[in-house]
């Protein structure tokens, strides 16, 4: 189904998959496109579809697979697509404009954005997408990757697309840890001079030639960042050794 007018730029944005031999390949490629945002699945001539294979590596993304479009030819994949994004690892003589798949999701944005329909293409396991298929799209991409081992899984290469995909329409903004309460001046003040007496009792620190210790610390209190409930850990700590060298024991 079409996206509606006012649709969100990831829902614009197709995968195509261009004769697929595995099924698994396929469910593999669902996941990684759901995990992304991306929901518009068109193949091209697969070999099996739909299979039991496709829907176990799927793993849950069978709203995916359930939408995925099956159809004959690529030309019918691509239909009505504004911008074509043929994914190919090796070079071409005769390839064209060639961009990293960084650049191109940046493009594919921008032409979603303008409510046009987008397309990544990939090609078969075995030898990716053939000449003329990859001249049939407006553009090449490709991942940087090494070299000499540029062979990447099918389902692995449709991940590094979806990601920058959403990175270029979403951000790369991640979920942060809770932060807690940070300690005030005078707990840290209070916290460096039961450190400074703690030490001086433990002869680690001798008041007499004190050196550099001292104001390290300091710097290292300050570079920490502090919360209350740290200082008060630290501060039960001293404590703890404080009563050791008195000979105390407390339960």
């Amino acid at each position: 189904m079409p996206p509606s007018p006012g649709a969100a730029p990831l829902d614009r944005v197709r995968i195509v998959l261009v004769r697929t031999s595995h099924p698994g390949n396929i469910g593999a490629a669902a996941r990684a496109m759901l995990t992304m945002g991306l929901e518009r699945l068109v193949l091209v001539a697969p070999r099996r579809f739909p299979d039991a294979d496709a829907t176990a590596r799927a793993s849950g993304a069978s709203v995916v697979l359930d939408g995925a479009r099956v159809v004959d030819s690529l030309a019918d994949a691509l239909a009505g697509c504004a911008l074509t994004i043929g994914c190919s690892a090796r070079p071409r003589e005769f390839a064209g404009d060639v961009v990293s798949v960084r650049v191109a999701a940046r493009q594919a944005h921008a032409s979603a954005v303008r409510g046009e329909d987008v397309a990544f293409v990939f090609g078969t396991e075995m030898s990716g997408l053939s000449n003329e298929e990859l001249a049939s799209c407006s553009t090449v991409a490709t991942i940087p990757a090494n070299p000499h081992y540029s062979s990447l899984n099918l389902a692995a290469a449709v991940q590094v697309a979806a990601y920058e995909m959403r990175v270029a329409s979403q951000g790369d903004e991640v979920w942060q840890a809770r932060r807690f309460a940070a300690a005030t001046h005078e707990e840290i003040e209070a916290l460096y001079a039961h450190a400074q007496s703690t030490l001086v009792a433990m002869r680690f620190l001798n008041p007499r030639l004190p050196r550099r210790l001292m104001p390290r610390l300091r710097r290292l209190f300050a570079r920490a960042g502090l919360e209350r409930e740290e200082v008060n850990i630290l501060r039960g700590v001293l404590a703890r050794i404080d009563d050791i060298l008195d000979g105390r024991r407390r339960p």
